[in-house]
Parts: C-alpha cells; structure tokens; sequence
C-alpha cells in the first residue's frame, strides 16, 4: 500500500488534477472539499500527509491546521494557497504547518514537496513517551542535551516540546557549531529539498518558534545565532 495523501480542498478540478498525479505516482489519496471533513480524516484516517487550502468552506485552513496539532498529530502539512501574503504564510506555519506552496503551481514542484515532507517522517525515529529525566545522550552544549532514541531536547534537565521540524533543525545546527548555513542551506538539508531555490520563509519561523522554547531570551540568543547576511549557526 502506498503512503496516504490528504487532499483538503474546496475546488473539484483542482482535487481531481492533485488526486490524479498523486495516483500517477503511487500515493493513495483522500479527498475533502470543506474544512469540518479535513479534519475529520485528518484525525480518524491517519495520512501520511495532508495537503491544505487555506481557504475553505466551514472552517478555515488555519483552523483546520491548528485544530490538526492541538490534537497531538505531526503529520506534515503542506498548505496551498492563492495569496501572495506574507502574513498569511507566516501565519499558517506558525500555527504548525510544514510548509506552502502557492497557487498556480507547477505539479513537479509539488510533488518534490510531498516526496521530501514524506521522507523526513519516514526517516525520524519514533519517539517513546516523554519521561522526566534524560537518559544517556549527547551533550549540545553545557546546558543542552539530546537523547536520540527518545528525540527529545533537554535544557538544564527539562525536556523541550518541540515539533520533529524544530528537533532535526537543532540537532542539524548542534552537530556543527559554529559553521554557518544559509536559509537555502538549511532548507535543503534539513526540509530534504535538494537544490532548493525559492522562498526561505519556513526557515525563519521555524527558527524563532525554536528560540522561543529554547532560549532564556529569545531576542538575545545564545544557542542558535544569526550572522547578518549570512544565516544562523549553533553558539554553545
């Protein structure tokens, strides 16, 4: 059985073209056409990925994506959208979606997008459940530490709640402090998507959410710095 794409969108030809190349490339599809059905599947049909207009009838694709995480789910979410925003984007990946894409969009692109999404979840490890203490793992620094058979952080001996997004972005930076990586960098090795060339906001929100979980002073960061001009690196 193939890996199971959500397609949660108002527009029946768009539906039909997204479902048909899916199919074409060997992902099994479900599909809604309001936001109350999306997130129905969303939570009883456990896909693999879920993509997500924003704008949608009975309930907004904001609200589907925040309800999607309130309720404990990390499946990846890649929201599709007619507007040139800036705020709209930032907006939805602050309320937990992995990435965007903007209408029109060429089916190469998205499919690239689906594939790399897919593969990081595939290729995290599943984390236990959360325990109090750390167990054995690798010190990032004098007062953060990484326990990778839980892929949990731990700052002064408290685990971080952090998406599986924000724990590969730390342990990315952590395993080469001090070396700087632009946001196409970062987006390329840490999103999966090679050669990557286009809009690098996902790295910035992705970025702050992690400083403020991370960091005493989110606006004076110790642990993960930005060079101006350049882009961020690990500190400790």
């Amino acid at each position: 059985m193939g890996k199971k794409v959500l397609i949660v969108e108002d527009e029946q030809s768009i539906v039909d073209i997204l479902s048909f190349n899916l199919t074409k490339e060997g992902y099994d599809t479900l599909e809604a056409l309001d936001g109350p059905t999306g997130l129905q599947l969303a939570l009883e049909q456990n896909p693999d990925l879920v993509l997500l207009d924003l704008m949608l009838p009975g309930m907004s694709g904001f609200n589907v994506c925040q309800k999607i995480r309130q309720a404990g789910s990390a499946v990846p979410i890649v929201m599709l959208t007619a507007r040139e925003e800036e705020d709209d984007k930032v907006r939805g990946l602050e309320l937990g979606a992995d990435d965007y894409i903007t209408k029109p969009f060429k089916n190469r692109e998205l499919m690239a997008r689906v594939k790399a999404n897919i593969r990081r979840v595939s290729m995290a490890a599943p984390a236990p459940a959360p325990v109090s203490e750390p167990a054995a793992g690798t010190a990032l620094g004098q007062r953060v530490q990484a326990d990778e058979e839980r892929a949990t952080i731990y700052k002064d001996g408290v685990p971080l709640d952090l998406t599986q997004r924000e724990y590969d972005l730390i342990r990315f930076l952590a395993a080469r402090p001090g070396k700087i990586f632009s946001r196409e960098a970062l987006m390329e090795h840490v999103w999966n998507y090679e050669g990557y060339v286009g809009d690098v906001r996902a790295v910035d929100v992705a970025i702050r959410r992690l400083r403020e979980k991370l960091e005493d002073d989110p606006a004076a960061p110790v642990f993960i710095k930005t060079k101006r001009g350049m882009g961020y690196y690990f500190g400790e």
